[in-house]
This record gives structure tokens, C-alpha cells and sequence, in this order.
């Protein structure tokens, strides 16, 4: 048996109102659910990313003791988006660029090349290809 595809990553936010402006832009695209699970807890904002991929925005009451996304703690380390070469993944620094998001350019590895950046609360981000066949 083969093992499934991710369907969808969500990630904790400190301000929805500024995390959803901030992916609105980065994905090009209005939140597909925007809705409180119901005891007002718990609120979530969700883009449709491609390919049937979902990438989620969640915000809880009280939040987290600092806010800040740490990667050295257990949890998320980052989350990758794939660009099918290196063309695209220039195209996705000029549209950081354009959006005026800091990102570390293009570093390349015998794996593959990519560039990160990170959101408004700092989670790592990164748009990643594979290595060019020789």
C-alpha cells in the first residue's frame, strides 16, 4: 500500500487578520472557509493551493504564552511548496520581491535549490525544487 499525499497543512497564527492578509497575497487567491468551529475557541481560514492541496490558517483563544514560532522546539520545522524547476522557483523570488517579503535568495544543494522565507509570525517557509539532471 502506498503511502497518501498530503491533503493539507495548517498552521497557528497570532493575528488571523494579519496572517490571512499576508497568504491572500502570497497565494493569489481569497480563503476558500473562513469559520469558528462552533464554541468560539477555535477559528480557521483556508486557501485551496493547487493540485487539491489545502493550506490552513488556525487561531485559538488565549494563544500561546510568547506567540513566536521557534523551530528548534519539537513541532513544525518548516513547510516546503514545490516548484518544478529552477525557472520557477525564480519566479517565485521575483513575486516575493514584488510582495516585499525578506527571503535568503536561492541556495543550492546537490538535492535541489531552494528559498526561504517566513510568514508574520516568523513560521519558515520555503519554495523548493529539485536538482537540474545533469
Amino acid at each position: 500500500m502506498a503511502f497518501p499525499p498530503l491533503t493539507h497543512v495548517a498552521v497557528t497564527v497570532s493575528d488571523l487578520d494579519r496572517s490571512t492578509r499576508w497568504y491572500t497575497a502570497l497565494f493569489g487567491t481569497e480563503p476558500v472557509l473562513d469559520e469558528d468551529e462552533g464554541s468560539g475557541d477555535f477559528h480557521h481560514t483556508v486557501y485551496a493551493i493547487g493540485g487539491g492541496q489545502l493550506f490552513g490558517l488556525h487561531t485559538h483563544t488565549g494563544g500561546s504564552p510568547d506567540g513566536a514560532f521557534d523551530a528548534r522546539l519539537a513541532g513544525l520545522d518548516h513547510v516546503a511548496f514545490t516548484c518544478a524547476d529552477r525557472a520557477e522557483l525564480e519566479g517565485w523570488v521575483t513575486r516575493l520581491d514584488e510582495l516585499g517579503i525578506t527571503h535568503g535568495g536561492i541556495k543550492d544543494a546537490h538535492y535541489g535549490s531552494g528559498v526561504s522565507f517566513r510568514d508574520p509570525d516568523g513560521i519558515a517557509l520555503e519554495f523548493f525544487a529539485p536538482p537540474t539532471p545533469s
